[in-house]
């Protein structure tokens, strides 16, 4: 792992148990394993799915947060070692890689950003680069020209304004060209040890897939799941639903006769039920496959992404 002191810090709220994933019965789920109800064997139903043919009963809102939270018992089970999914060494690497990570996967910002560090290690580096030589160096992440200017932006107002390092306020960081709420929820939470909560468009889908809220906007979501969660459990709570956004819970056809929490989830079938294909839909380290960093944690169970050019 490549990360310092600093990111010591920043990745302080990263699990290291090694406990294996497990059903909400309690048992152990093996990896791509489908859960089956422990009555009929059959692969397991949604909350509140219709009996005889008719609606059930409206879930009240203590129901819902109950259930909600018994969701992230559950994540924490499964993804005992969820992390941030963006290599970084200190706050202002992560703060870099998260304005690039918009429109495009962390894997190409991972892939991208070890000549970009080397080239600028610091904001002071940054704020006096050379426009055009930014622009080729993050060209693979996308929207450069854009990105570009917030990097060098936000690096001159870290130079200006706080001393040459990242702030560690909120109120502060969105003062940045390129920097929104999500962007300093992560490196707050990652970088800061401020609990926070980043809602990406993985964690909207599920949180509205599991009839925690029905907003659209980010910051009204993030107002409503921060209402049923201890503030202790905002950061991780944020890893591990995109987690499992990424790996089981996916846009366009989710995998849901292989996800260990369907008896919980109220939008069961929405994807593939049938166990067999369900599997073969998980991705990352659930599906046998490389991870999103070059650098993932020591608990990491997935092998760590390729670099650029390397396959």
């Amino acid at each position: 792992m490549s990360e310092g002191r600093n990111s010591a810090v920043g990745e302080q709220g990263i699990s290291r148990s090694t406990k294996a994933a497990k059903r909400p019965s309690g048992e152990p789920v093996k990896q791509g394993e489908p859960v089956k109800s422990a009555k009929s064997g059959k692969p397991a139903k949604a909350v509140g799915a219709a009996k005889s043919g008719k609606p059930g009963k409206p879930e009240s809102h203590l129901a819902m947060v109950r259930r909600a939270r018994r969701i992230n018992r559950e994540l924490a089970e499964i993804y005992p070692y969820a992390h941030p999914e963006l290599d970084f060494r200190n706050p202002f690497e992560l703060l870099v890689a998260t304005v690039l990570s918009a429109q495009t996967t962390d894997l190409r910002v991972n892939q991208t950003t070890p000549a970009l560090f080397a080239a600028y290690p610091t904001p002071e580096d940054m704020a006096a680069a050379v426009p055009e030589e930014l622009e080729e160096l993050i060209r693979p992440t996308g929207f450069f020209r854009a990105k570009a200017k917030s990097l060098m932006g936000l690096s001159a107002s870290i130079r200006d304004n706080f001393g040459g390092e990242v702030p560690g306020r909120l109120a502060d960081l969105v003062t940045l060209p390129g920097v929104g709420r999500k962007t300093a929820n992560v490196v707050l939470g990652n970088a800061f040890g401020v609990p926070g909560i980043t809602v990406d468009t993985h964690f909207g889908r599920l949180v509205r897939r599991w009839k925690w809220t029905e907003q659209e906007d980010p910051e009204k979501v993030e107002a409503e799941i921060a209402a049923i969660f201890p503030r202790s459990e905002w950061t991780m709570l944020s890893h591990r639903v995109v987690f499992h956004g990424r790996r089981i819970c996916h846009a366009r056809r989710p995998a849901c006769g292989a996800c260990p929490i369907a008896p919980l989830c109220p939008s069961y079938g929405e994807g593939e039920t049938d166990p067999e294909k369900a599997r073969k839909l998980l991705k990352y380290e659930m599906g046998g496959q490389p991870g999103q960093r070059l650098s993932p944690p020591p608990d990491y169970p997935g092998r760590p992404a390729p670099a650029l050019g390397a396959g």
